[in-house]
């Protein structure tokens, strides 16, 4: 057994050692949010291959077993939201794989291990809601991968030791014994977005650099003993000082909800009362009369996408093609996408508009929604900046911005037209040209690799794909493919999700077995992705079937040679038996990009090497043949060791 997920269930009882000890092959073990009693069995050291352990929202209790020490390649750790008492083994720290730590909400004491600077790979350690006391280690400061530091609701104090420079989600010190003036070692967490010291004894003014904090978002300083003027900070963030005895200049007024005075809030409460009762019988009443006319359905089209030309903050031609500089009208794009019937297709993230320019060329126009994908406020000119940079690329197989137009709430990015379409469409839909010939998919999948080998060619800053699938390559042509969405990793980020849409990297069944627990973008990630389309170029399947992904369904199939006709997309003419299962005998035994280890994977310009070969290698070993008797007759007397090399034709 590898994976064993029970979570959110309703099991009761203790953990069983003896049985768990003997699941020496187990990866994956959660049972978080059960009703599960008792201690951790030190048996649970003897699954020594774990990567994620995950016993959160129980009731266990006792103190943490140091034979937690003994799982050597755990990267989750989550006990949070348990019983548990003692100190934290310094056994744990020896976790040297270690990305994530959650123990808060238990009942912990003592001290914050020294040792704990020895968890080189943590982003996230969250210790808030228990009893530890001392002082924060020196050491914590050479956590250099650290994201996100959560200390609150414990009772340390002394002195505030330098951070990792490396935070940027949440630094948090709040309701704990910490005081003096609020330390400047602060001001080097240049990329911060939160930070929390509320609750404290902190005293004296606030401090000026907080100010200069640049990614700051959010910070809450409520319930100290500071005192002075308040600085001017920027208006996108949100400062929370209440409990203190401060002072606002009339250009620096806090937000309304922290200067409420008394004497006006009875009438505010009646006029939010009735506000609140207005609103609601007309929003009743326009519910039941849309009701009554509409039906919602997120899988079709939405008519009201835009209903007015949005008011335009910045525009800008990112291209150096005189061509398109000529041909890209802004003012007609911005009425195209005011139009709903010029909607194109909409993916995961995006709706992509067909704009017809003055000149008669066609460009679609991308929309971004910066409330949908987490997008942090005040960052228009960032992004300006990255799309500035992704503009100057250039290669035929990836779709490059040629221009963007930002508003207050949306990015419109421009792009060449592409009139076939998405690959998934023309593999799964179907098109008017019936199946997709093998030298189409083969071209595909060259074009693909090679795009994908781009983006990723730059070791300084390399081009992730925050969700590549069949769905996100548009077709110019039925050879000509181009790898889309290359800006989502510049606006998207899984760790500020509000529960409003899942920022899960990928889609179903493209998705690396290895982000589950390490829900980071990885080169080997997209190659994984990579070799699902393959999959689905070879099978002509969809990436799920039936619940289950592509790539287990092969795999499986694929164990048994008499079983690969089954799995191969024979509605393909041209194209022998021989070939086709050679196809799927190399795209498993030899490319592995779908391996389930990202360190058996290679890299995509291994993979275009392979894929080149492989034709190069057929045409060199006459293997090019015109028809099935001529492909079946080569590898059945000599061809066989060429077609051995071939990976797809």
């Amino acid at each position: 057994m590898f994976r064993l997920r029970l979570g959110g269930n309703s099991l009761n009882g203790t953990l069983p050692g003896e049985s768990l000890g003997s699941l020496g092959e187990l990866m994956y073990l959660e049972l978080e949010n059960n009703n599960l009693t008792g201690s951790i069995p030190p048996e649970i050291g003897k699954c020594t291959n774990l990567a994620l352990l995950n016993l959160a929202g129980n009731g266990l209790t006792g103190p943490l077993p140091p034979s937690l020490g003994n799982l050597t390649n755990l990267q989750v750790l989550n006990l949070q939201s348990n019983h548990f008492v003692g100190e934290i083994p310094t056994q744990i720290t020896m976790l040297h794989r270690l990305q994530r730590l959650k123990l808060s909400r238990n009942s912990l004491n003592g001290s914050i291990p020294d040792s704990v600077s020895s968890l080189q790979n943590l982003t996230n350690l969250d210790l808030q809601g228990n009893y530890l006391s001392g002082s924060i280690p020196d050491s914590i400061e050479n956590l250099g991968n650290l994201l996100e530091l959560q200390l609150g609701k414990n009772q340390l104090s002394g002195h505030i030791p330098e951070m990792p420079r490396s935070l940027q989600i949440a630094l948090n010190l709040s309701f704990n014994l910490f005081e003096g003036q609020i330390p400047g070692i602060l001001s080097r967490l240049t990329g911060l977005e939160v930070l929390d010291l509320s609750n404290n004894r902190f005293s004296g003014e606030i401090p000026e650099f907080l100010t200069k904090m640049q990614t700051l978002t959010r910070l809450v300083l409520a319930n100290n003993q500071l005192s002075g003027m308040v600085p001017q900070f920027g208006k996108f963030v949100d400062v929370n000082t209440t409990g203190n005895n401060v002072m606002y200049s009339t250009q620096n007024l806090p937000p309304a909800s922290q200067r409420k005075r008394k004497s006006v809030a009875s009438e505010a409460i009646i006029a939010s009362a009735a506000a609140v009762i207005a609103v609601g019988l007309i929003t009743l009443i326009s519910f039941l009369i849309s009701r009554r006319y509409y039906r919602i359905n997120d899988e079709h089209l939405d008519t009201g996408e835009e209903t007015s030309q949005p008011q335009v903050i910045r525009e800008n031609l990112l291209t150096a093609n005189s061509i398109h500089r000529s041909n890209i009208d802004f003012s007609k794009a911005m009425e195209a996408v005011a139009n709903p019937s010029n909607i194109f297709l909409k993916s995961r993230f995006s709706t992509y508009y067909k704009a017809v320019m003055p000149s008669g060329a066609s460009y679609f126009v991308k929309k971004l929604n910066w409330s949908d994908k987490i997008f942090q406020l005040g960052s228009h000119e960032k992004f300006g900046e990255e799309l500035e940079i992704l503009g100057k690329l250039c290669n035929s197989n990836v779709m490059i911005p040629l221009a963007y137009v930002l508003t207050v709430d949306n990015a419109y990015l421009f792009y060449e037209f592409s009139p076939k379409g998405t690959l998934s469409d023309v593999l799964h839909v179907g098109s008017s040209n019936g199946p997709l010939e093998w030298a189409s998919r083969y071209s595909i999948a060259i074009g693909v690799a090679q795009g994908l080998a781009f983006l990723h060619g730059s070791n300084s800053s390399p081009v992730l794909l925050f969700d590549l699938s069949s769905k996100t390559i548009m077709l110019k042509s039925l050879n000509e493919p181009q790898v889309g969405d290359i800006e989502l990793c510049k606006v998207i980020d899984p760790s500020k999700s509000t529960g409003s849409l899942s920022t899960i990297a990928g889609s179903i069944g493209y998705i690396p077995p290895e982000y589950a627990y390490t829900m980071r973008l990885t080169k080997a990630g997209n190659v994984y992705s990579f070799g699902v389309i393959l999959l689905e170029l070879l099978t002509g399947l969809p990436p799920v079937i039936g619940g289950t992904e592509l790539a287990k369904v092969v795999l499986c199939n694929s164990a048994q040679q008499n079983k690969w006709d089954q799995i191969l997309d024979f509605s393909v003419s041209k194209t022998s038996a021989a070939i086709t299962r050679q196809m799927l005998a190399e795209e498993f035994q030899r490319n592995r990009t779908h391996s389930t280890s990202p360190d058996d994977r290679p890299n995509m310009k291994s993979v275009l090497r392979m894929l080149l070969n492989a034709r190069v290698t057929c045409q060199a070993r006459n293997c090019m043949v015109q028809d099935e008797t001529q492909e079946v007759a080569a590898a059945t007397s000599g061809g066989g060791e060429g077609l051995a090399e071939v990976g797809m034709r």
